[in-house]
């Protein structure tokens, strides 16, 4: 039995499911699709959503008004009798209420402290100077404010008996920078004698092109010995353009680019800058917006000791090895400074 049983299986095994599958109709797929169903009735191999017959295809029973279904909702509901409770409430209070106990009010004394009469009588005829000097002894300095314990020492009536406090003097902010930068860049171009210090700090709205002609300006310039650029929002490529100002200018003496965008990238160019340099004795460019990093600062220190006319170098080192090393350089060329300064004036 069991062999013609797999006989009879064998003949499908070549049969295209696909095929006949395709050659269904709708009808008949319906019919499938509820034999499997109850063949499988879970369907565990399907979505949540699939596992269930498809009921929309049912015809309406009626037109869909949604005002009316719902006023037809709430009527039912209004209509529906609650259940009834199988405890009725009656509204009964079980227990005592709760009331706090009223605690009696103490009515504190001060205590009154009995002094000899001649004391008594001294303190009652002293004057306020006299008290602010009792208070000093015996250590009360808060009994009036610092500034006015000795008001009335030179007086001869004392202390008034209203103290007012001191008015605050008013901190105002510091006015903008007065320079204007079209006119100075003009008199730098111009090589103007009379101009001696360019001041730009805190100027903001500057233009980087702006800045790259002063920069370009001050090559041929010789008489503008200290250049001031602070907080002026300079960025690499400014640092750039005076470090190629650095190596043609001869006559600067003091540079501030302090608190300024400025990267390791700008501060390596101005650094190389200084190599040919032999007239700055003054730079700063402390404060930028990131820290110059481990790499720069060795190559300021390495600078630093080659050079031997920077006397001031403005930056705080993060590292103590390179820290160390231009304090040394510098120290180095005050020194040199300080001997030329004796052979001249023996």
């Amino acid at each position: 039995m069991a062999l013609s049983y797999k006989k009879d299986l064998g003949k499908y095994k070549d049969l295209d499911e696909d095929e006949i599958l395709n050659n269904l109709s709708a009808e008949e797929l319906k019919q499938l699709e509820s034999a499997l169903e109850e063949m499988d009735p879970e369907n565990a191999l399907l979505p949540a959503g699939l596992r269930q017959k498809d009921q929309t295809t049912k015809s309406t029973t009626g037109p869909y008004d949604r005002d009316r279904l719902l006023k037809y909702l709430e009527k039912e509901a209004m209509e529906h009798k609650d259940r009834d409770d199988i405890v009725p409430f009656t509204g009964e209070r079980k227990g005592k209420a709760f009331v706090p106990k009223e605690k009696p009010m103490e009515s504190r004394q001060e205590e009154v402290t009995n002094l000899d009469p001649e004391l008594e009588e001294a303190l009652s005829s002293a004057t306020d100077t006299e008290l602010c000097d009792l208070a000093a002894i015996l250590g009360v300095h808060t009994l009036v404010t610092s500034n006015k314990t000795y008001d009335g020492t030179g007086a001869t009536e004392g202390h008034n008996n209203v103290i007012k406090g001191e008015k605050m003097n008013p901190v105002f902010d510091e006015p903008p920078n007065p320079t204007n930068v079209e006119e100075t860049l003009q008199r730098i171009k111009s090589n103007d004698s009379s101009l001696k210090e360019v001041n730009l700090n805190n100027i903001k709205n500057i233009p980087i092109p702006t800045l790259k002609d002063f920069a370009k300006a001050m090559e041929k310039n010789t008489h503008v010995t200290k250049f001031s650029l602070a907080a002026t929002r300079s960025n690499d490529p400014v640092a750039g353009a005076f470090s190629d100002m650095l190596r043609e200018n001869k006559s600067l003496r003091s540079l501030n680019l302090e608190s300024n965008f400025i990267t390791g990238v700008g501060v390596q160019a101005l650094v190389e800058a200084l190599r040919d340099n032999d007239t700055l004795t003054e730079i700063k460019i402390d404060n930028q917006r990131q820290q110059l990093g481990t790499t720069a600062e060795m190559e300021i220190a390495k600078m630093l000791e080659e050079n031997n006319t920077i006397l001031k170098f403005g930056y705080h080192f993060t590292q103590q090895g390179p820290r160390s090393r231009a304090a040394a350089a510098i120290t180095k060329n005050n020194d040199l400074v300080r001997r030329r300064r004796l052979e001249k004036d023996p």
